[in-house]
């Protein structure tokens, strides 16, 4: 890195019948061509050997359809990469 300090900043809104969970970095930030499959099982930006490439699927499938929420990614490249995580709340309330 260039002598920069690595930030990590997560947030929780309540968003009325949602709960919303923003995780956002200051990295490198994610190419756009890697964005479109960061959620596809077996998909890994690791060397072979390295990485199953099933977190983030993992992830998606809890989040999306055990739990019918929202989870998106938004990065430029140089400017980091921020996560949201978007869940109902059961009966209105958390």
């Amino acid at each position: 890195k260039d002598g920069s300090q690595s930030l990590l900043k997560v947030s929780l809104t309540d968003e009325g019948k949602n709960i919303r969970i923003r995780i956002k970095d200051n990295g490198p930030g994610i190419p756009k061509g890697v964005i479109d499959k960061l959620f596809e099982p077996f998909y890994t930006t690791k060397p072979t050997g390295s990485g199953t490439g099933l977190g983030l699927s993992l992830c998606y499938d809890i989040v999306v359809k055990a739990h019918s929420g929202q989870l998106t990614v938004n990065s430029d490249p140089g400017e980091g990469a921020e996560f949201n995580i978007v869940l109902p709340k059961k009966n209105g309330s958390a």
